[in-house]
């Protein structure tokens, strides 16, 4: 039977299982052999990461042909208007061709998100503001291309979701294992990440598969 992780990997983790360099890697977070990573997080960003040791599961989640929608939660420099978003949800155009329609919009900062280690270096006279960005392709760092070429440099980048999985319940560093869609549930608890030391754990509240 196939197996579905679904991690919330922290900032700074690569999403691979070895680092020549000994940077932290997933191996860090999930102690299971074989399993892989469905498309790639980049190491500056966190969030919803799934893996597998299904090929066809991995391809069916991470290639662009199956449209499968992941929404992101982004801080960006400056407060994003509405023609910088209808410009998302058109389509720009980057240095390797235009981009699909997104859903794009305003948000406000999710409500009990963690803090980031380290954390966002801000410039005190520019205020930020929060797009909640659902896109059904997968290019080289393409959110943050994307934001950048209507005006608003991405600060933070967050996958809340992957289809309908998302992070609900998950602090950064955890993992649950979910049924694959049409098999059997498997018997995986809950592994928590330890918080640091003197630190409460932070847990994201819930929204549903509505952005």
């Amino acid at each position: 039977m196939p197996r579905l992780i679904l991690l919330n990997k922290p900032y700074g983790v690569l999403p691979q299982f070895t680092d020549e360099q000994g940077r932290p890697t997933l191996a860090d977070h999930v102690p299971v052999k074989g399993v892989y990573a469905a498309g790639r997080l980049d190491r500056d960003s966190e969030g919803l990461l799934a893996l597998s040791d299904d090929g066809a599961l991995i391809a069916r989640i991470a290639s662009p042909k199956h449209k499968l929608p992941k929404t992101y939660w982004v801080q960006v420099e400056g407060v994003p208007s509405e023609e910088a978003l209808q410009r998302l949800r058109d389509g720009v155009t980057l240095n390797d061709g235009p981009t699909l329609p997104a859903e794009a919009r305003r948000m406000e900062e999710p409500d009990g998100l963690w803090p980031r280690d380290p954390p966002v270096r801000f410039r005190a006279a520019i205020p930020t503001g929060w797009i909640a960005l659902t896109l059904r392709e997968g290019r080289n760092r393409q959110v943050r291309r994307m934001t950048a070429a209507v005006g608003f440099p991405t600060l933070r980048l967050i996958r809340w979701s992957i289809g309908d999985w998302t992070l609900d319940g998950l602090a950064p560093g955890q993992w649950r294992e979910v049924v694959v869609p049409g098999r059997e549930s498997p018997k995986a608890p809950l592994v928590r990440a330890k918080a640091p030391p003197g630190t409460k754990e932070k847990r994201p509240r819930g929204q549903g598969n509505r952005i």
